[in-house]
C-alpha cells in the first residue's frame, strides 16, 4: 500500500511549500474590487482567481499551523453568503510561523495558488491557497464563526461524481453539488471551521500522529468497530481524518472501536495522505472500546493448520521477532505451515548484495521456540539480488515455515531464483519438478516484483501443495479523494497479470491430479471484490476462502478508514467440496496503535 516518503519534514506536516511543480495553472478574470473568500473559493474544486492577486480579503483567523513547512493560518468570512456550494474558509500560506493570532480580524492581500499535496503526478485534489500574503490586522479579540458541524445527516450517501471524460476524467471544472455527494460537501467546507461529535475511531492512531473516524455509525459497521471497505462503490462516505495542532504529544492514542467523546474541531484541510483532514484546534476525549486482540482454534490433530502471514520487513535488526512469535504461538496457535512474506535478508536494508535470510529466519524460529511454540523447519529461495522489490537492499521474499513433528516437507532438487517450476505426472499424481521452486520467475509479470515460492508438503500421507505469494503492491495509484473519478488504479496492470499466472500454475496441478489439495495464499495486495481475485480464482480453480467469512468479518488490513482485505488464502475445489474447512482472519494487528504489523494473519484449517 501507499507509505508516506521518509522525507516528510515533521510529523503532521501536510503540504509543501508550493512549487511551479505542484501549482495547478488556470485562466482567471481580471481583479475585481470587493471580493471576499467564497469569490476567491468558487463554485468548483479550483478557484477562479487562480494565479491572480487578490487584494484585502477579509476575514477572522480560525486556526494557525505554526510547524513543518505549511505555516500559515486559516482565514473564514464571519458573513457567509446564501450559496452552500462556496466556502467561506481559505488557507493563507506564510512559510515562516504567522505573526496573527486566532480571533484576528485582518484583510489580505496576495496571489491565489491552487496546491496539489505531493504533486501533480499523485492526481490528487488541489487545495486552494493565498500565497505571498500582506496581512493587515483590523481588529483582535473577535469570535471565531461557530463550527460547521459535520455529521450522519449533513454527509451525502454517495461518494462523488464521476469525472468530466473531457478532462481526462477529472472533477475539478464540475460545479460542487455539496447536498449530493460527499466529496463535493467537504470540498465545499475547505478551509472553513468544522466540527465532529461523539465519533467512533474506525483506523487506529499512526506513528503521525493521525487517526481516521466515522461521523456515519451504523455505514458498513464491521463486529469491532471500523467500517468495511465492500465495493469501489461504496467507499463509506462517513470517514474522516482527524489530526492536531497541538503537540504529537498530546495526541490520542487510539484502536478501532474507540471513540471520540465530545466535539473535535477545527479547520477543513486537504493532504497527501488520505484528502479532506479536520486539523483540529480542540480534539474530543478518547474512550476506550476495550478492543482486544483474536485467537484462534487450534487444529485437532487431524486438521492441517496453513496461514498466511506478512511480517512487515523484518530484518535481524527489528526489536518485533518476540512480538511475532507469540503472536505465531498464542494467537495462531502455531499452524503447521506458515508462508510469511516480507521476510528480509541478514543484513535488511543495507544494499551490499547480501541476499541470504538465513539469520532473518532463524531469528524468528528460536524466538518461536523461546515463547512454547514448536521448532519449525523452513524453505525459501532467496532473490536475484534487488530484484523482487520492496525495501531497497531488503531482498524482500516469502518464507515456509513447517512443524516437522507435524507436517514433512518433499524436497526436490531444482529450485532456484531463475528456473521455472513445473508439473509432471508420476503414478497418476501431480508433483512438483523442483520443491521448493518459484513460478515463471523470468516472466515480464514479476518485474521489480516477489515470485511465488511453490513448495509440495505431505500431510498423514496426503500431499498438499502450497503457492506462496506476494503480489504487486498498489503504490502509484490514485487515492479514493483523488480529482480523477473514478480513480485509476494503475497497479492492477502488473498484479492481473501476476494473477493469471497463480491461477495457471494451480491449473496446471489440477490438469494432472482433479483431485489434487492446491493452495495459493499470501499478501495478494487486492480486494476480495477485485478483478485480481477473480482472476486468482479462474474458472473454478481457485477459491478465496475469505469469502465462507460473515461479511462483518472479512479484513485483514486498515486503511484511510476502510477495513479491507489484501491478504488471501485461495483453495481448490477438492477442499472447498470438503465442507470441512474453517478460516480465520485473526484481527492482531490491523486495529491496533501497537501494531507489529499492518496486515492480520490469516489461517485455514482442513482435512487433507
Amino acid at each position: 500500500m501507499p507509505s508516506r516518503s521518509s522525507a516528510r519534514l515533521a510529523a503532521l506536516t501536510v503540504a509543501a511549500v508550493c512549487s511551479a511543480a505542484s501549482t495547478v495553472a488556470l485562466t482567471s478574470p481580471a481583479q475585481a474590487d470587493g471580493l471576499r473568500i467564497h469569490d476567491v473559493q468558487g463554485t468548483t474544486r479550483t478557484s477562479p482567481y487562480a494565479g491572480q492577486k487578490v487584494t484585502d480579503i477579509p476575514g477572522i483567523v480560525t486556526a494557525t499551523r505554526t510547524y513543518g513547512s505549511s505555516r500559515g493560518f486559516w482565514l473564514q468570512d464571519p458573513t457567509p453568503d446564501d450559496n452552500p456550494a462556496t466556502s467561506e474558509g481559505v488557507f493563507v500560506f506564510t512559510s515562516s510561523t504567522p505573526k496573527v493570532a486566532v480571533g484576528d480580524s485582518v484583510t489580505v492581500t496576495g496571489t491565489v495558488s491552487e496546491y496539489v499535496p505531493g504533486g501533480a503526478s499523485t492526481g490528487n485534489q488541489s487545495l486552494t491557497e493565498i500565497t505571498k500574503p500582506t496581512v493587515t490586522t483590523v481588529s483582535t479579540g473577535n469570535a471565531v464563526p461557530a463550527p460547521v458541524v459535520i455529521d450522519a445527516k449533513s454527509v451525502p450517501a454517495e461518494y462523488t461524481p464521476a469525472g468530466d471524460t473531457a478532462a481526462s476524467g477529472s472533477v475539478n471544472a464540475l460545479a460542487l453539488e455539496p447536498s449530493k455527494y460527499a466529496l463535493d460537501y467537504y470540498e465545499s467546507l475547505e478551509g472553513m471551521n468544522v466540527q465532529v461529535a461523539d465519533t467512533r475511531v474506525v483506523t487506529a492512531t499512526d506513528p503521525y500522529s493521525e487517526l481516521w473516524v466515522t461521523v456515519k455509525p451504523h455505514e458498513n459497521r464491521t463486529r469491532r468497530g471500523g467500517s468495511l471497505y465492500a465495493s469501489y462503490d461504496d467507499q463509506n462516505t462517513g470517514r474522516l481524518q482527524i489530526q492536531s495542532l497541538g503537540a504529537t504529544a498530546d495526541f490520542p492514542v487510539a484502536n478501532v472501536g474507540d471513540t471520540l467523546t465530545g466535539t473535535t474541531t477545527g479547520p477543513m484541510d486537504y493532504n497527501q495522505y488520505g484528502g479532506y483532514t479536520l486539523v483540529a484546534s480542540q480534539l474530543g476525549t478518547l474512550k476506550s472500546g476495550g478492543l482486544q486482540r483474536e485467537t484462534t482454534q487450534k487444529q485437532s490433530r487431524g486438521e492441517l493448520a496453513v496461514a498466511t502471514y506478512n511480517v512487515e520487513n523484518l530484518d535481524p535488526s527489528d526489536a518485533t521477532f518476540d512480538a511475532h512469535a507469540a503472536a505465531i504461538v498464542n494467537n495462531l496457535q502455531s499452524p503447521d505451515i506458515v508462508s510469511l512474506e516480507e521476510i528480509q535478508d541478514d543484513n535488511g536494508a543495507t544494499d551490499d548484495g547480501t541476499v541470504a535470510a538465513d539469520v532473518t529466519v532463524n531469528k524468528l524460529i528460536d524466538a518461536i521456540v523461546a515463547a512454547g511454540g514448536p521448532k519449525y523447519d523452513w524453505r525459501s529461495i532467496n532473490p536475484v539480488n534487488d530484484q523482487d522489490g520492496g525495501e531497497p537492499g531488503g531482498n524482500i521474499r516469502q518464507v515456509f515455515l513447517f512443524n516437522p513433528e507435524r507436517v514433512s516437507f518433499v524436497d526436490r532438487a531444482g529450485g532456484d531464483s531463475t528456473t521455472a517450476v513445473g508439473v509432471t505426472k508420476v503414478h497418476g499424481k501431480a508433483q512438483l519438478t523442483a520443491s521448493p521452486g518459484r513460478v515463471d520467475p523470468a516472466n515480464d509479470a514479476w518485474k521489480s516484483s516477489r515470485k511465488p515460492l511453490a513448495g509440495e508438503f505431505v500431510f498423514r500421507g496426503k500431499t498438499v501443495f502450497v503457492i506462496a505469494n506476494h503480489l504487486n503492491s498498489k503504490g502509484g495509484d490514485q487515492g479514493l479523494t483523488a480529482q480523477y473519478q473514478p480513480p485509476t488504479r494503475s497497479s492492477e496492470v502488473q498484479r492481473h497479470a501476476q494473477a493469471a499466472l497463480v491461477n495457471a500454475f494451480a491449473k496446471s496441478i489440477l490438469d494432472v491430479q482433479k483431485n489434487a489439495d492446491v493452495i495459493a495464499l499470501g499478501d495478494m495486495n487486492d480486494f476480495d471484490f477485485s478483478d485480481t481475485t477473480k482472476i486468482l480464482q479462474g474458472d473454478g480453480e481457485l477459491w478465496s476462502a475469505i469469502q465462507s467469512l460473515p461479511r462483518s468479518e472479512r479484513y485483514t488490513y486498515d486503511y484511510q478508514g476502510n477495513q479491507q482485505v489484501l491478504d488471501q488464502i485461495l483453495i481448490s475445489p477438492a477442499i472447498r467440496r470438503g465442507c470441512d474447512f474453517e478460516y480465520d482472519s485473526v484481527h492482531i494487528n490491523s486495529e491496533f496503535h501497537d501494531q507489529i504489523s499492518d496486515h492480520d494473519p490469516q489461517v485455514l484449517r482442513f482435512r487433507p
